[in-house]
């Protein structure tokens, strides 16, 4: 995998740099190397760096470092602006992330989207398959530590898996475009290659049994482990992941399963804490993970700033709120009614220099919603209702009791992807339901984009392979029309 092959090679480079480039996750400029050739100091290298527990202690904050960096970075806007319920400020005709929007995205772009969310999602499996592949060697030498080595590999595999995910979501179609997956998907990586190696796309199928494998071990490992803490991988992680998986693959028995383990489990933040899971600094009751933004930037933040967004709610989102009490309307919305997100706006009295922005990967409102869609697709409607009531009451501060919803199953599917749309606003999703639900893309008329309709299915639909990965790549094949 030729883009592997730039974290060994800069130039001249110290021992000590290469070691604190793979296991502490820094970046560095694209001019600045290539995806060519391998440092032979790297190579000798890592093995020596992780011959002891402080080497793979220090790697996993690394691994949760490279994970950070790419859902701040254009990871998580790209399925918003793709999708219908954001619009783009566009001034003089030139935006970050317009490509996106447009679904113009350049392969040649090497520091946009799509050379970026390649290149970091990538860069962090190099961390994390650094972790996995020397942790056994680790754990003969170290016996009275097995405890703690189960720790690391059981996060290092959910960081893996939740990797390749992200990763399949945004350069292949989704699981259901062929009637056995068998499409292309990514490459999948279990050690960092080699500068000979060129490993190629596995199909979309087995890139998610690999995302299965690695997350049922993880659970295997962390299910006695660790108390929940929101901000590293733990069972409830794996268990969120897997449910978010089971839904994509329409595994609706597995999506029911793991997030009914979840909601077993944790309560859903109400009132006020609610709004602080967002804005206050706070964990969040319903957290189940999220990616520790402290002492990092966050582009997200300026991105959609309240002040001066470069993106804001559409009218067509707004528009799903029948309640002007809904409390997620606040998230949405300035003080004077203005369109905004909020969802990455700090509100909490401290200074400036100990804010951190923190993004959501998995939280229990989704579960919810994830356990609704698999019970409506299972004729069990009135389950389904019980879900969707759930989201809807703490939303408007109502009993679910006095809510009246429909049991037919093609009225509930309408109705959880509205409420998806309403409560997983700018979170990373509604791209990747649309097309999931093989539905084609609508926006309103008076959208800004250049696009305002694409039928289902389209080459469209997923990024371009980075050019310079098939450049120096010969079993890379190329995403048709937008390669």
């Amino acid at each position: 995998m030729k883009v592997f092959n730039n974290i060994y090679r800069m130039g001249k480079i110290k021992k000590w740099s290469v070691l604190l480039l793979l296991t502490i996750g820094l970046g560095w400029s694209s001019q600045s190397c290539d995806f060519l050739d391998v440092d032979p100091i790297g190579q000798t290298s890592i093995p020596v760096f992780f011959s002891d527990m402080e080497g793979i202690r220090s790697a996993l904050p690394g691994a949760y470092s490279g994970v950070y960096k790419y859902y701040d970075s254009q990871f998580l806007r790209y399925p918003e602006l793709a999708g219908n319920m954001v619009h783009l400020n566009i001034v003089g005709g030139n935006a970050d992330m317009i490509d996106q929007y447009n679904f113009t995205s350049d392969p040649e772009s090497e520091t946009g989207a799509v050379g970026y969310i390649w290149r970091y999602i990538y860069e962090a499996m190099a961390n994390i398959n650094n972790i996995i592949q020397y942790q056994p060697d680790l754990l003969q030498a170290f016996p009275k530590h097995q405890q703690e080595l189960e720790q690391i590999m059981g996060e290092a595999l959910f960081l893996r898996a939740l990797a390749h995910f992200d990763l399949v979501r945004v350069y292949a179609q989704p699981y259901n475009y062929t009637s056995d997956a068998s499409h292309p998907g990514i490459p999948v990586l279990l050690k960092t290659p080699g500068a000979d190696d060129n490993v190629g796309r596995s199909s979309v199928a087995f890139v998610f049994q690999q995302i299965v494998a690695d997350l049922e071990h993880s659970i295997e490992l962390l299910k006695d482990k660790n108390v929940h803490n929101p901000y590293h991988a733990s069972v409830w992680a794996a268990y969120g992941l897997r449910a978010r998986a089971a839904l994509y693959m329409e595994d609706w028995e597995n999506a029911i399963r793991y997030a009914g383990l979840l909601i077993d489990e944790l309560p859903l933040s109400t009132g006020e804490n609610y709004l602080a899971m967002f804005n206050g600094m706070i964990p969040g009751d319903e957290m189940i993970f999220r990616v520790n933004g402290l002492e990092k930037s966050s582009s997200l933040s300026s991105f959609y700033s309240p002040t001066s967004p470069a993106a804001i709610p559409a009218d067509t989102l707004l528009a799903l709120f029948d309640d002007p009490n809904d409390i997620r309307l606040q998230l949405l919305q300035n003080e004077d009614g203005a369109p905004a997100c909020r969802k990455y706006f700090i509100t909490a009295n401290v200074s400036d220099l100990d804010k951190h922005y923190d993004p959501i990967v998995l939280r229990l409102s989704e579960m919810y919603l994830i356990r609704a869609e698999a019970y409506a697709n299972t004729n069990r409607g009135s389950e389904a209702v019980g879900d969707l009531k759930a989201i809807m009451a703490r939303a408007s501060g109502l009993s679910p009791d006095d809510l009246n919803v429909s049991e037919d199953e093609a009225t509930l599917l309408i109705m959880i992807d509205k409420e998806r749309a309403r409560e997983l606003a700018f979170e990373g999703h509604r791209f990747y339901d649309i097309i999931r639900r093989k539905q084609s893309l609508i926006r309103p008329v008076k959208t800004n984009s250049t696009v305002q309709e694409i039928s289902y299915p389209s080459d469209l639909f997923v990024l371009p392979i980075p050019q310079k990965e098939l450049d120096t790549n010969t079993n890379i094949v190329p995403n048709p029309t937008v390669n």
